[in-house]
């Protein structure tokens, strides 16, 4: 027998049923919300992991194509690499759940998450949270839960709760909270341009949302939760960190990284580490964890460094940004360049653009989005932390960090009609000490400035982090935090917008919650440090965007022809749309609403396709004056082409004033002549005469 449990969440009937399937699994819940149903399993291995300072935690979102009655493209008709919303959305499910296991669990645990339904009313990324939440809290593995997950979206200023797909794609909020019993522990948002205020009325509203769901979570793990197992733990012992203390004093440590420079800071540990290695030689059980114990102790002394001191490792003031650089142009012969520098954080982004065909088409499970415009690719090299390491091509965290510069941009994108171009942006990090993904939206926003996209506003971002004491109130916010302040803090809330409003927040955090006061006050940080950002460093390198495209950017020509006439133009097997691609090198794409984008560098080879395009198109009427190249002759007259797959006739008569015995008397094979259009003739050939052609012509 098993167990079901029902609640509603936004009008929609959530469910739960537990002991139905995978009993061998530590943990199993078929999820169901509407008729969206996922399989969320909690496993975890029965030792640790030797060797490893981490938790190694795996959070796996699995697209079925059958979930929407689909068989999968390609070769072997079966599903392939995860896709960008499938790592998007493990991401998602990672950051709430991972602070909730014990900081000293070693043992491999993966969470499962398979998409087997999708309800269009009821997305399957929200289902997938909540799933993954409860599969870990009836689970035997050490979990201390409950953590719920609310979605929010906006249309027509309406907050909706765990909206459509289509709501979900099309309004102006896409916001999502994770929450435990009393503080919120996730945060990860796009928007377009919403006030700091609105930002925060929607964020706790789904925190009111997530103590009800919460409360929903706790009953099913009273009546079908199993006990928690035990487990080895890998603390590092407290008679080996006060043996440290003796041999490198708290003092010595403090001096140790207290520099602005990431390579002094580095050699300095690895020259104290060294001498615990001397002093540990014997001790076989404290050097397998030493690594791990030097960490630890460097992280103590920062945190107290900021929050009894009120000190930074780099000397800054709690809310002080790095020293900020911006330029554009850097990179030659792109379509747009521009580097941003944090300190030692560092982006080069380039812009290419290219025609409409060049746009991304995307295989999911959302219906709604099968093409994707604005492409925005993050890299992050081994050699920007000084490291060397052979490049595997993008990881998680490099998908993740591309796609929430591109959420911070998108709100602020012109419209296909005002801009007809597929846009893709690749942030280079040369080098990083933290927030490269708040550099990457800076640079970006001014790449795409340089090469002529017309943004609507100046986007900016910005990164405060946390350190937290034994209370609620003891607490320090930082804002701008580097690399050591990240690793050794409570928080990583990263937000992104404009002047108006923002676009784009990811709330990471290593503690079991944030009080509402800490939120506030990052929000309201953020802001004021991402508009000094745009006012005194972006503006002064480039202050709007350019009026026309780089010189050796596609240039695109619109012009809209009768939807009847799409026909005409692309010919018999694509037999004239081809021929004109050839003759002038532009690129042509059609919608079927007959707007015609001709895409080239050449701008007179690009009105040369225009002026063929029109002429195929028109509704030819008699007194029209084309030229045409003569493509056959015969004793009646000559064959005129005025346009790919277009020809009319000129009979001998018609040819010239006097009186002619034979056609190639005047003309000849590949002659351009102009004619004069005299209407259509018996057969419903277009009739031309060259003799009638006005003079100035």
């Amino acid at each position: 027998m098993y167990k079901s449990y029902s609640m509603e969440i936004g009008g929609k009937t959530f469910t739960v049923e537990i002991g139905r399937v995978c009993a061998q699994a530590n943990g199993a819940a078929l999820i169901r919300y509407g008729e969206t149903t996922v399989l969320s399993t909690a496993t975890a291995s029965d030792k640790p992991r030797d060797g490893i300072d981490f938790f190694p935690l795996s959070v796996e979102y699995e697209e079925k194509q059958y979930a929407v009655g689909k068989i999968p493209g390609g070769f072997n008709k079966r599903e392939g690499k995860a896709s960008e919303n499938a790592i998007l959305t493990s991401r998602v499910i990672d950051r709430p759940m991972r602070p909730l296991f014990p900081k000293d669990y070693r043992n491999d645990v993966t969470l499962n998450n398979m998409v087997m339904s999708v309800d269009p009313q009821c997305r399957p990324e929200i289902t997938a949270m909540l799933g993954a939440a409860i599969s870990a809290c009836i689970s035997d593995i050490p979990f201390c839960g409950p953590c719920a997950m609310t979605q929010i979206g906006m249309v027509d200023g309406q907050f909706i709760i765990n909206p459509s797909q289509q709501e979900w794609d099309e309004g102006d909020l896409q916001l999502t909270v994770a929450s435990t019993m009393e503080k919120v522990i996730m945060i990860e948002a796009g928007a377009n341009e919403i006030p700091e205020a609105k930002m925060l009325e929607a964020i706790y509203m789904a925190h009111d949302i997530n103590q009800t769901i919460n409360d929903f979570i706790n009953r099913i793990v009273a009546e079908s939760g199993k006990p928690k197992h035990e487990y080895t733990s890998c603390a590092i012992p407290e008679e080996m960190f006060a043996a440290m203390k003796e041999i490198v004093t708290p003092q010595e440590m403090e001096d140790a990284v207290f520099t602005d420079q990431k390579q002094v800071r580095e050699e300095n540990i690895r020259k104290i580490t060294e001498k615990f290695e001397e002093a540990f030689a014997e001790n076989e059980e404290w050097l397998a964890v030493l690594g791990e114990a030097v960490y630890q102790y460097q992280k103590k002394t920062v945190r107290k460094m900021i929050l009894k001191d009120r000190k930074r490792p780099d000397g800054r003031a709690i809310d002080q940004i790095r020293p900020l650089a911006a330029e554009v142009d850097l990179i030659p012969r792109v379509h747009g360049s521009a580097m941003f520098t944090r300190g030692q954080t560092q982006i080069c982004d380039i812009v290419t653009l290219a025609p409409m065909s060049e746009v991304q088409k995307v295989d999911g499970l959302d219906e709604n989005i099968v093409l994707k415009r604005y492409m925005h690719h993050y890299n992050f090299p081994s050699y920007s932390v000084g490291e060397t390491k052979p490049s595997r091509g993008p990881g998680r965290r490099e998908i993740g960090h591309g796609a929430l510069a591109e959420k911070a941009l998108v709100p602020v994108l012109p419209s296909v009609e005002e801009f007809p171009y597929a846009i893709r942006a690749v942030s280079e990090t040369f080098e990083s000490n933290g927030s490269t993904s708040m550099a990457s939206t800076c640079a970006s926003c001014l790449s795409l400035m340089a090469a002529g996209v017309p943004i609507k506003k100046m986007v900016a971002g910005i990164s405060c982090g946390l350190v937290t004491g034994d209370t609620d109130d003891d607490y320090v916010v930082l804002t701008d935090i580097q690399g050591l302040e990240d690793f050794f803090g409570d928080m990583d809330f990263k937000v992104t917008g404009t002047h108006d409003g923002i676009t784009a927040i990811q709330m990471d955090i290593k503690i079991h919650g944030l009080t509402r006061p800490i939120v506030e006050e990052a929000i309201t940080r953020t802001r004021e440090a991402r508009l000094y950002i745009m006012d005194e460093v972006m503006s002064k390198a480039i202050a709007e965007p350019r009026k026309e495209v780089a010189a050796l950017a596609p240039k695109i020509i619109q012009i809209q022809i009768d939807p009847m006439k799409i026909g005409d133009v692309v010919g018999q097997r694509g037999k004239t749309i081809n021929e004109i691609i050839e003759r002038t090198g532009v690129k042509i794409d059609i919608s079927d609403e007959g707007s015609v984008s001709i895409c080239g560098t050449d701008k007179q080879m690009m009105q040369k396709a225009v002026e063929m395009i029109e002429i195929i198109t028109t509704n030819f009427e008699e007194g029209q004056i084309f030229k045409g190249k003569v493509i056959s002759i015969k004793e009646f007259g000559a064959f005129i082409e005025f346009a790919p797959g277009k020809e009319g006739m000129v009979h001998i008569s018609k040819i010239t004033k006097g009186r002619i015995n034979h056609v190639e008397d005047v003309l000849t094979l590949g002659d351009i002549v102009t004619v004069i259009c005299l209407g259509k003739d018996k057969m419903g050939r277009i009739s031309f005469s060259i003799k009638d052609v006005p003079k100035d012509k």
